[in-house]
């Protein structure tokens, strides 16, 4: 009868633990499907970064200077100087 019991209450106690291991919140499926979102994020985390960078270059371009500002008038909105022939073409 007592090995009986043991037997169950080990039976119950497996079943318990590889639920957890299977289901629960530490699961197999949990822990990767973080890791994937962990990824995604690093990726996003990297453009924002680039994204970042070429902003602050071109805040420190601005402050230096009126050459971007000159730059971008010209290729963004067409804008030329006085007496200035402006040629563009289309690939």
């Amino acid at each position: 009868m007592a090995s009986r019991l043991a037997t169950f209450v080990l039976l119950g106690l497996f079943l318990v633990f590889q639920g957890q291991l299977w289901l629960g919140r530490g699961s197999v499926f949990h822990v990767r499907d973080m890791q994937r979102k962990l990824t995604a994020q690093e990726h996003k985390n990297a453009l924002a970064k680039i994204d970042n960078e070429q902003l602050l270059a071109d805040i420190r371009d601005l402050k230096s200077g009126m050459t971007l500002v000159e730059d971008r008038a010209r290729y963004e909105l067409g804008m030329i100087k006085p007496n200035e022939i402006f040629v563009q073409y289309a690939k």
